[in-house]
């Protein structure tokens, strides 16, 4: 039987998604819901419907026999549970399980009674507890809002008095609204960071290779934090005896928890994992969970896949995973975010794209913040598109993502001349 895919959201991450299920001669149409300006080059956008029960009709209308969901919102919201309740194939965790990356007090909670490592911490709506909690605490200090911020609900604090500031500003909703209404103090990790994603079926996972973000808007990872300005994968930062750690104490422990707990977990799990250097072992801590494939370390983790990604999706889907083999390509891939003026703090003015003619072998671009008009994109705002670059060495598909970026123009464009640098110089 032929698929029909449903990819819902409208990033770089839905267009990589659908850029993938297009490689497999097995799907006969792909849709995008709502889609971007770019994606109608790939599949067919569905315009927005009131609710759930609206997309729904639409769904079955199309004979859609496949969803896959890219943006937390939803996940959190429950669309996975009322598409099942109305038996169609979804890809994503339930709205019970997206928890894990909804509220960051309800994750923290959860991997301490699981023992997972992670930092200390305190999750709280009251000032006074804050207060204590940090008297036992140097500086820098990790503030955090409960709930969803798009990625940008983190501020690291320099010393005390500041993280008390940031903290009292989150409660009285100045800065997240209500996601800020509950906020987790967490102690600072000193290491550096890896992004691990694991395809899920609520007892069997496959891993995939591990990568880095880059989340800082400027180069030497300053600036502000953003929903991420590039990625590569793999990283020699990440050996086998440490993939097997954070296999064996922070994947295992949550899919047993969550199942354990009423709360079994299907889909996309990424950890976000702090790497910290003690007695001379580098040891992994959890800093958090997201319940979906991130952006944009997706659009560079895709291209790796020799398994088909449908068969993956629905290996998660009808609980078969084991009868799957994951097959990686031995090939590096680098992506770098082109960003609009103004990103992450403001919105900007839309901007005509210019691409020039490129060779395909360099890699390929995943579109995101863009609208077209008759046959010109625009600019939109946020994370504009990203260039992906594949080649056997890292060095090579580093340059080719920048090779890539060079062919771009819009104007006010912004990007970061570092991603992957450190990589580089353990490579």
């Amino acid at each position: 039987m032929k698929e029909k895919v449903l990819i819902v959201g409208n990033g770089g991450r839905e267009y990589a998604i659908g850029k993938k299920f297009l490689e497999d001669s097995r799907i006969e149409k792909i849709y995008f819901y709502p889609g971007n300006g770019g994606s109608e080059s790939i599949g067919e956008n569905i315009a927005y419907c009131q609710d759930n029960e609206e997309l729904i009709e639409v769904i079955k209308k199309k004979s859609i026999t496949l969803v896959v969901i890219g943006p937390e919102v939803p996940l959190v919201d429950g669309m996975v549970d009322t598409f099942r309740e109305a038996n169609i194939r979804v890809f994503g965790p339930s709205a019970k399980a997206a928890r894990l990356e909804g509220s960051k007090a309800f994750m923290k909670d959860f991997v301490s009674r699981q023992k997972i490592p992670t930092a200390k911490y305190i999750q709280t709506s009251d000032l006074n507890k804050i207060r204590e909690f940090v008297e036992n605490l140097s500086g820098p200090i990790v503030v955090k809002a409960d709930g969803l911020c798009a990625g940008k609900g983190v501020v690291i604090a320099q010393d005390r008095r500041e993280a008390i500031d940031f903290a009292s500003e989150m409660l009285r909703g100045e800065s997240f609204g209500k996601a800020g209404k509950r906020v987790v103090i967490e102690e600072f990790l000193e290491g550096y960071e890896l992004s691990v994603f694991a395809l899920c079926d609520e007892e069997k996972f496959v891993l995939l290779p591990a990568c880095q973000d880059h989340k800082r808007l400027l180069d030497g990872d300053e600036g502000p934090n953003t929903g991420g300005m590039g990625a590569y994968a793999p990283t020699p930062l990440c050996d086998e005896k440490l993939i097997k750690k954070i296999q064996d104490r922070i994947i295992v422990p949550t899919l047993k928890g969550m199942k354990e707990e009423g709360n079994a977990f299907c889909g996309a799990l990424f950890a976000g994992i702090m790497v910290v250097e003690k007695n001379g072992e580098l040891e992994p801590y959890l800093l958090e969970f997201n319940v979906r494939f991130g952006d944009p370390e997706c659009q560079i983790l895709l291209p790796l896949l020799k398994t088909p990604f449908l068969d993956l999706c629905l290996g998660v889907v009808e609980h078969r995973l084991d009868s799957l083999e994951l097959q990686i390509s031995d090939e590096s891939c680098v992506g770098v975010v082109a960003a609009s003026q103004g990103y992450p703090l403001a919105k900007s003015i839309p901007q005509v794209i210019t691409i020039e003619d490129f060779d395909e072998n360099l890699g390929h671009i995943c579109f995101g913040g863009v609208a077209k008009e008759g046959k010109t994109l625009k600019a939109t705002g946020g994370r504009v598109l990203i260039c992906v670059g594949k080649a056997k060495t890292f060095k090579e598909a580093r340059k080719n993502a920048y090779a890539l970026l060079e062919k771009v123009r819009f104007e006010g464009m912004v990007y970061r001349r570092d991603i992957g640098l450190r990589a580089l110089e353990h490579s």
